[in-house]
């Protein structure tokens, strides 16, 4: 049975949160502060985190660093009701796997999840996806190209080359502020590239 870590400092939440897993076969932890999270992943191994980015005294991104620093390389999801581009890019390129944003249903849990688990062809998708986007843009076809690259993103959150196609879409619809944020990044996750 896979298990699961649920951070949050909202009781409903972590229920809603247990319940979901529960239904979906995993064995359920939870944790209603960073420190307390921090802790667990000490002691325990876990699938799947799912992790608030906003609770007192240690932000969820502070415990996402730390796990990164940990060395353990587990799938979060991060959830949110003030979702930001500076958080969800500190996030990305912590490794996040997905974002939820509150409040959410039972059902957008189940689609998170599948779509985290059910897809082993992603790294497929992504070289399909990124070549399709390519000729898209040469095409002008700039929303068409923007779409396949939002689903690109969730393939593969530190893809660079998502980050400077995004760029190339905003350049062309003139938006060049929103293009150098997302070249920016693509630089960022470049550099991340060639460090490992």
């Amino acid at each position: 049975m896979k298990k699961a870590l649920v951070v949050d400092d909202t009781k409903n939440i972590r229920a809603l949160l247990t319940t979901c897993l529960e239904i979906n076969d995993y064995k359920v932890t939870t944790a209603k502060s960073g420190q307390e999270a921090i802790d667990l992943l000490k002691i325990e191994e876990f699938d799947l985190v799912f992790l608030d980015i906003r609770m007192p005294e240690i932000s969820g991104t502070t415990v996402l660093r730390k796990i990164r620093e940990m060395s353990i390389n587990i799938p979060v999801i991060t959830m949110t009701a003030y979702a930001t581009v500076k958080n969800a890019i500190e996030c990305t390129k912590l490794g996040v796997v997905a974002y939820l944003q509150k409040p959410f249903t039972a059902e957008k849990v189940k689609s998170v999840l599948d779509e985290i688990f059910s897809n082993d062809d992603r790294v497929d998708d992504l070289g399909e996806s990124l070549k399709q986007s390519r000729e898209l843009i040469k095409d002008e076809k700039n929303e068409e190209a923007y779409e396949i690259l939002k689903k690109a993103l969730s393939i593969n959150p530190s893809c660079s080359e998502v980050y400077y196609l995004i760029g190339m879409v905003h350049e062309k619809n003139g938006d060049v502020k929103q293009a150098e944020k997302f070249y920016e990044t693509a630089e960022r996750f470049e550099i991340d590239e060639s460090e490992t």
